[in-house]
C-alpha cells in the first residue's frame, strides 16, 4: 500500500491545533491511517505552507440559486433582497446580439449548478445542507463527490393552501430521494438524505407547521431565523415591513396569527418529535430567545443548530449576528455560505476569515471546529467527515494562513 505523508505550519484534526512535529499519513485513497512525529514518518513528507484541516461542512447553501451570482446588488436590506429573488429567481434568456442565438435559461441555470458545485468541491468542502425548492440540482448531485442533505424547502403561506402546497413539496422530495438513490458518490459510503422543512416564519402558515412536523419525526431539517426585525413585528402586531413581501403573493395583510411574542417563540412550539432544527442566520436574535429556544428545546427532546452565514449577512442588510452571545449560552454552532444570489464565493474559508475579521477575540481552533466537526456533528456524518481519526475518510485541506482560501488535497 502507497502511503501519503502531510506536514504543514498548522495541523488542526477536528479539535485542536497538534504539535508542531506532527505529520498526517493517509493511503492514496485520503483514508486516515495515523498521525505520527517527524522522526517515526520517515522520509517523503510534503511540506505544506498553511493550515492542514479535515474536509468543510457548509451547513447552509442553495445550490439551485447559483445564477443569481452578480444579479442582486448588496446590501439592498432583507425585505428588498427577498423580493428580488422571488422576481429573479427564474434565469432569463439573454437578448442576442446581432445573429446569434438566445441564450437558454435553463442551460444557464444547470451550468451555474455545475460550476458553483466545481467550485466547493474544489476549495474543501465535503458536505453540504442544501436549500431547494426544486430538483433542479438532481443531475449535479448524481454525479457530485460531497454528501448532500437535501432540505426542500416549503412555502405555504395560508391553511387553506396547505395540502396542496404540502403535496407540491413532497413531490420534489421524492424526484430527490429516488434520483440519488442511483448517485455516483464516491467520497463516503453515506447515503444522501432528504427531509421536507420550512422556509421561514413568514411564509408557513400553522396548519403547514403541523403537516411539516407529522412528516420530520427525528429528522434533520432547518429554518431562516430573525434575519430582520420586521420578522418578530408581524407576529407581535401583525404589521412592518413583510406587508411588502406578501403582496408579490397576492396577499394584503398578514396571514399569520398574532401572538404578541417573537417569531421564534411563536413558531418553534409546532415542533415535538425529536428534531434537530437548524436555524439559519440568526441576525436579529436577542440573547433572551436564545435562552428560551435552548430551553424549549432541552424541555421537548429537539436539537438546536445555530447556523452563521456570515458573509451573507453583511451582503444583505451588512450586519453581523451575535457570536459572542452564542458562544455564551454554549449553542451547537455551524458555518454555512448562503447563495450566490447572497454571497460572492461559496468558500467556508471565506466564511472563517469574515468570522475572524468580526469576532477577533474567538480562538481560529474554535472557528475551524465550527467548520468541521461540529458541522459534521449536526448533518449526522460524523462517521466519516469531521476530524481526522484513523479509518475516516474526511477530505483533507490545505487553509492558506490569513484564511482568505483554501484547496482540496484528497
Amino acid at each position: 500500500m502507497t502511503y501519503l505523508k502531510f506536514k504543514a505550519d498548522k495541523i488542526f484534526d477536528g479539535t485542536r491545533f497538534l504539535e508542531d512535529d506532527k505529520v498526517l499519513v493517509t493511503d492514496e485513497s485520503g483514508t486516515i491511517q495515523e498521525i505520527l512525529s517527524v522522526k517515526e514518518a520517515g522520509d517523503d513528507i510534503q511540506q505544506l505552507s498553511g493550515i492542514l484541516t479535515p474536509g468543510f461542512v457548509n451547513c447552509h447553501c442553495h445550490l439551485e440559486l447559483s445564477h443569481l451570482k452578480n444579479v442582486i446588488p448588496p446590501h439592498t436590506g432583507l425585505i428588498d433582497f427577498l423580493c428580488s429573488v422571488v422576481t429573479k429567481r427564474e434565469a432569463p434568456s439573454k437578448p442576442p446580439h446581432k445573429g446569434e442565438a438566445y441564450e437558454d435559461p435553463v442551460k444557464k441555470k444547470f451550468d451555474a449548478i455545475i460550476s458553483a458545485e466545481k467550485e466547493m468541491y474544489e476549495n474543501g468542502t465535503v458536505a453540504v445542507g442544501d436549500i431547494g425548492n426544486t430538483a433542479d440540482s438532481l443531475e449535479v448531485k448524481k454525479h457530485s463527490k460531497i454528501y448532500w442533505q437535501n432540505f426542500v424547502e416549503v412555502l405555504s403561506f395560508t391553511d387553506e393552501k396547505a395540502e396542496e402546497n404540502f403535496k407540491h413539496y413532497k413531490e420534489v422530495a421524492e424526484i430527490l430521494e429516488r434520483g440519488l438513490q442511483t448517485s455516483n458518490h464516491q467520497t463516503s459510503n453515506l447515503q444522501h438524505r432528504t427531509a421536507m422543512v420550512p422556509h421561514a416564519p413568514y411564509t408557513i402558515s400553522p396548519k403547514t407547521f403541523f403537516l411539516i412536523n407529522e412528516a420530520t419525526q427525528h429528522k434533520i431539517i432547518s429554518i431562516h431565523n430573525q434575519e430582520h426585525p420586521a420578522e418578530d413585528e408581524l407576529y407581535k402586531t401583525g404589521g412592518g415591513d413583510y406587508l411588502r413581501f406578501f403582496k408579490i403573493f397576492g396577499i394584503d395583510k398578514s396571514p399569520f396569527p398574532v401572538t404578541g411574542k417573537s417569531s421564534i417563540k411563536s413558531i418553534l412550539p409546532y415542533f415535538n418529535n425529536g428534531q434537530t432544527i437548524f436555524l439559519i442566520h440568526n441576525t436579529f436574535m436577542p440573547e433572551e430567545d436564545i435562552t428560551w429556544a435552548n430551553e424549549y428545546a432541552a424541555a421537548n427532546g429537539l436539537k438546536l443548530v445555530y447556523c452563521i452565514c456570515i458573509n451573507a449577512n453583511l451582503y444583505i442588510e451588512n450586519k453581523v449576528p451575535p457570536i459572542y452571545l452564542f458562544m455564551k449560552h454554549n449553542c451547537h454552532i455551524v458555518l454555512g455560505t448562503d447563495s450566490y444570489s447572497s454571497n460572492s464565493q461559496l468558500s467556508i474559508a471565506k466564511e472563517i476569515e469574515s468570522v475572524q475579521k468580526y469576532f477577533p477575540h474567538i480562538p481560529i481552533e474554535t472557528i475551524l471546529q465550527w467548520a468541521t466537526s461540529n458541522g459534521a456533528k449536526a448533518l449526522g456524518v460524523d462517521s466519516q467527515f469531521g476530524d481526522f481519526q484513523n479509518g475516516k475518510k474526511p477530505g483533507i485541506v490545505l487553509l492558506q494562513k490569513d484564511f482568505s482560501a483554501s484547496k482540496r488535497l484528497s
